[in-house]
């Protein structure tokens, strides 16, 4: 099998043997592909410079099975540069993302929903909104879709001034009705993330707490170490500068 010329983003990387990488990559359309980039490390290696997080670029590749074999990669238009405090956000979408997403299955909707929100970051607004909308277009595109709007045991619509208590794998019952062991969220919110109204602070607020529990359930309880990493390893750079 033989692909030329697949818009993608470089999801993740890291050393492979010698002179070697191994890359998880985002395409249009094929999905989540795992490659092997032979020889790029070390010098002045052009496809090294390319293949970086967050770039939009034309990948070619060839083979079957789990790891493919990289053959060329090419820069695209529209390159987004991410902001030295939003790289943490990026990675944090991109961990999500490979571990959400299976291997070769198709989402060209979520790659557009991607290039959007990686867009949204390097305009270096408030993440919060785009953030908690990513998260929510990746759920859907994965089977987990939110239930927002109706109540999980009744079917009556979800009302802006009740309480309820959102469990992940049924969503919102009535906080009146039961001891919540999910996550406790306002209606108000509900709807709002069902409108893709994320302005109110308080509404962000209960979002990211409802969201972030979702996602743990879904991931088996494993943490998301994309900021931590990030964090420590910018500190470690400042440090180093800094002592000269």
């Amino acid at each position: 099998m033989r692909v030329s010329l697949e818009p993608g983003y470089v999801l993740h990387r890291r050393p492979y043997r010698d002179s070697s990488l191994l890359l998880e990559i985002f395409s249009q359309q094929y999905g989540r592909v795992g490659l092997v980039a032979r020889g790029v490390r070390g010098g002045k290696s052009r496809k090294a410079a390319l293949l970086q997080p967050f770039q939009n670029v034309l990948i070619s590749w060839v083979g079957r099975g789990e790891l493919k074999t990289l053959t060329d990669v090419e820069p695209s238009a529209g390159n987004a540069s991410l902001p030295g405090r939003q790289l943490a956000n990026g990675f944090y979408v991109n961990e999500i993302m490979v571990r959400l997403l299976q291997r070769d299955d198709p989402h060209p909707q979520l790659f557009e929903h991607y290039a959007q929100s990686i867009q949204r970051l390097a305009d270096n607004q408030n993440p919060e909104p785009a953030l908690r909308q990513f998260e929510i277009w990746l759920l859907q595109e994965v089977g987990y879709g939110l239930q927002l709007q109706y109540e999980a045991e009744s079917g009556e619509p979800v009302v802006a001034q009740q309480d309820y208590c959102y469990q992940p794998e049924t969503g919102p019952v009535a906080m009146h009705s039961i001891r919540c062991d999910g996550v406790a969220v306002s209606g108000s919110t509900l709807l709002a993330l069902s409108a893709g109204n994320l302005v109110d602070q308080t509404t962000l607020k209960e979002a990211k707490r409802l969201l972030r529990n979702v996602l743990a359930h879904h991931l088996g309880g494993r943490a998301i170490n994309a900021r931590e990493m990030f964090w420590q390893r910018s500190m470690i750079k400042e440090n180093y500068e800094a002592d000269g």
